[in-house]
């Protein structure tokens, strides 16, 4: 029952390792013109829930699902690439360098607020007990 605060703040944190995770594999695919049944890498992106804890009456976060993002690949004109179509064109992943460095960014943030709301907690926490103490 006391503990409350702190798992809210963990949840949080794992929701944001989650994106983060898949952020890096975005990145790291940016490039992939052949990942999943000869198409180019698709991005992925979590769908978060918030979820009615009935024990505890808490509302936490969790990832319910990862998506595919359903934007168009990108098109590149290069015809010596062994990907290439007919015309030249070679498909390449939805991913967006920029994009993700900022949703990076922003996740890690989140991440860190998790961190500072958990330790706060942690420390009233010990206040009290030292209170209690004397």
């Amino acid at each position: 029952m006391i503990f409350k605060g702190l798992e809210v703040s963990i949840t949080g944190m794992k929701a944001q390792k989650v994106r983060i995770d898949l952020t890096s594999s975005n990145l790291a695919n940016v490039n992939s013109t052949r990942a999943e049944n000869g198409e180019p890498y698709r991005r992925r992106v979590p769908v978060f829930q918030a979820v009615l804890d009935q024990q505890t009456n808490l509302i936490k976060v969790k990832v319910a699902k990862v998506v595919k993002d359903p934007t168009p690949f990108k098109m590149r004109y290069d015809p010596k690439h062994p990907d290439a179509d007919q015309n030249g064109y070679v498909r390449l992943p939805n991913v967006d360098p920029i994009k993700e460095m900022v949703d990076m960014m922003s996740a890690i943030r989140s991440y860190e607020a998790n961190i500072t709301a958990f330790n706060t907690h942690k420390d009233m926490l010990l206040k009290s007990l030292e209170i209690l103490r004397v």
